[in-house]
């Protein structure tokens, strides 16, 4: 797995290096946010581990550069920060895990991998359409009647489930396993990442496709 750090902590770092390294990975790091940036659009990388406080540009805004230019890397945001307020702000931005400090290294490897895993669960090239809502599992871009529409990497991980699914009901623990692995974050983030997700591809049209079926999950479909 090629890795790319952006942490300003040297020990933080060097841990991470001295437990990943020695298992095969290939490690890039940068301490500041700006060089952290460049890095992630220069190169190609498997996942980034991003710091959210970073000197010269921190992570947030970081994330948000690499999804304006069209990057679908995974991102891992490292914070001391355990709010969550803090934690839907990363997802916002566009990240897809959330890790706070202190953190065991052996987590921060089994998290990679699980992003890694999904990425590659996701790589059907065929297109995907319900009604005038389409999503293109090659490009990852959505549309419904001819409007483009702008998601972040949850969102489109969850509309490609549901799409794949319809018109089934899909469970809530069955889409939490197939985003965040065995390792789904805490608080109720999906009904969050639903919600949004809503907002994007029916709030703005005149018919609902995305639908809660109570104590049970979400189905999309055109009814």
């Amino acid at each position: 797995m090629k890795i790319l750090v952006v942490e300003d902590n040297r020990d933080i770092a060097e841990n991470i290096a001295d437990y990943l390294e020695p298992r095969g990975h290939c490690l890039d790091f940068a301490s500041d946010g700006k060089q952290g940036l460049q890095l992630a659009l220069d190169e190609n990388f498997d996942v980034i581990v991003l710091d959210v406080m970073l000197p010269r540009m921190d992570g947030m805004t970081i994330c948000q550069r690499l999804r304006e230019a069209n990057i679908a890397t995974p991102v891992l945001m490292l914070t001391a920060r355990d709010q969550l307020d803090d934690k839907l702000a990363g997802f916002q931005a566009g990240a897809d895990d959330y890790l706070v400090k202190p953190f065991s290294v052996k987590e921060l490897e089994a998290r990679l991998n699980a992003l890694l895993k999904r990425i590659h669960h996701f790589g059907d090239n065929s297109a995907l359409r319900i009604a005038d809502l389409e999503f293109n599992q090659q490009t990852l871009q959505a549309s419904r009647a001819g409007v483009s529409l702008e998601l972040n990497p949850i969102q489109r991980k969850l509309l490609e489930l549901l799409m794949k699914s319809s018109p089934a009901v899909v469970k809530r623990d069955r889409l939490e396993a197939l985003i965040w692995g065995d390792l789904p974050p805490d608080n109720d983030i999906l009904r969050t990442h639903i919600y949004s997700l809503r907002n994007v591809i029916d709030k703005p049209f005149g018919k609902k496709l995305l639908h809660t079926v109570h104590g049970i999950g979400y189905r999309l479909a055109e009814d």
